[in-house]
């Protein structure tokens, strides 16, 4: 059902260098590049991640309650990607570990102060 999701950054260069090295820990890559942003993904067909500078040229804010989450098959998998986007300068939002029966997540904001969750089923 989800596309892709945007997030907002004040600074393009800096974010995309923490998301092109975050998320070619689960083989995403640029699928997708304009003048405010870029957009990352595994395939066209598959759900997106993009972070864009505002459209309306207004400083980026955080949402309040608002938080993209990325799905990886694995526990393993999970807890690397939380790892690398703590070791590139994110914040700690709650570690990778079980969430209920069958959810593991990690939390995480990243440079700019958006929350991300990384998790699997099983």
């Amino acid at each position: 059902m989800i596309g892709y999701v945007t997030l907002g950054t004040n600074d393009l260069p800096r974010a995309a260098a923490f998301y092109d090295a975050l998320l070619a820990e689960i083989g995403a890559t640029r699928q997708m590049e304009f003048p405010r942003g870029y957009v990352w993904g595994t395939a066209p067909d598959k759900p997106g991640l993009a972070i864009v500078t505002p459209f309306d040229e207004k400083p980026a804010t955080v949402g309040n309650g608002v938080m993209a989450a990325i799905a990886v098959d694995k526990r393993d998998k999970v807890a690397r990607l939380h790892k690398k986007a703590l070791e590139l300068g994110g914040q700690d939002e709650g570690a990778a570990g079980p969430r209920g029966e069958d959810f593991y997540a990690g939390y995480f904001r990243d440079l700019d102060g958006n929350k991300l969750s990384v998790f699997c089923y099983g």
